[in-house]
């Protein structure tokens, strides 16, 4: 039975740029008049933070339309302006991504990880974008074919607990498209434990198992234990699923006497 390549990629990223937060005083007294030096200085902070909204509504209506070369030069300028804002980063990687520049969007998330990760505004969240650039930029190296790299990438998103459901297969898919069984096996275990419902960790399992069966004496065709299992639960969970037929095939060889 041929292999069959299990793709990772799904759907073009996509980002949404939310405006700079209103930091207008709270408080109802009135302050205390600016020297001319804090007036230039404010003036001048003014000027930048416009300047910089301006391009993050330019960059959003560009990514709206599809324009992903548009979208990558704001955020070329908006990561110059600001280069503490690791999200610039994350997202110009999403957009070089969806424009096959794969190598320079490795580079761009691991600029924002660098940054979300001395981030301590919001813990919770970078965390889970540092999670999210490690998955995309281990979908970037795989566009590279660079399965090692890659599987280093879906490890460190994996080890983070955000996706483990979606982390786990990652490994289990590189490891398989690699010709490393024994690992994708581990690897779909997991990802199956994290998240049952994901139908195609069951079919590289099955896939695998049946690789591992062996015809006695009598002819019979003997599979290791829970390869039915994986199998059947892949078709109840995708009855008319991409694989249905290979895994139809595949019971077909277990139960024919």
């Amino acid at each position: 039975m041929n292999k069959l390549y299990i793709s990772l990629l799904g759907s073009s990223l996509f980002w949404s740029v939310t405006a700079l937060a209103d930091s207008s005083p709270s408080a109802a007294t009135t302050p205390p008049p600016m020297t001319v030096t804090q007036a230039a200085v404010a003036k001048a902070h003014n000027a930048e933070a416009e300047a910089e909204n301006t391009l993050i509504a330019q960059v959003s209506k560009d990514q709206s339309a599809g324009n992903w070369a548009g979208a990558e030069a704001g955020l070329k300028e908006l990561t110059t302006m600001n280069p503490s804002r690791w999200d610039y980063f994350q997202s110009l990687g999403d957009v070089q991504f969806n424009q096959g520049k794969y190598a320079d969007a490795v580079k761009s998330y691991a600029t924002g990880i660098q940054g979300a990760s001395q981030d301590k505004t919001d813990p919770a969240g970078a965390k889970q974008a540092i999670g999210t650039m490690y998955t995309n930029q281990g979908n970037a190296y795989l566009k590279m074919h660079d399965e090692p790299e890659a599987t280093g990438a879906f490890s460190k998103a994996a080890a983070l607990g955000g996706n483990q459901g979606t982390d786990y297969f990652n490994l289990c898919a590189t490891a398989y498209n690699a010709g490393k069984d024994k690992d994708a096996l581990d690897d779909c275990n997991k990802a199956i434990a994290a998240d049952p419902t994901r139908a195609d960790a069951y079919f590289i399992k099955g896939s695998i198992l049946v690789g591992e069966g062996e015809t006695d004496a009598k002819g019979n065709f003997n599979v290791p234990a829970g390869t039915l299992e994986a199998l059947k639960t892949y078709l109840k969970l995708e009855p008319h699923g991409k694989h249905a037929s290979d895994v139809k095939a595949m019971l077909q060889l277990i139960t024919s006497p």
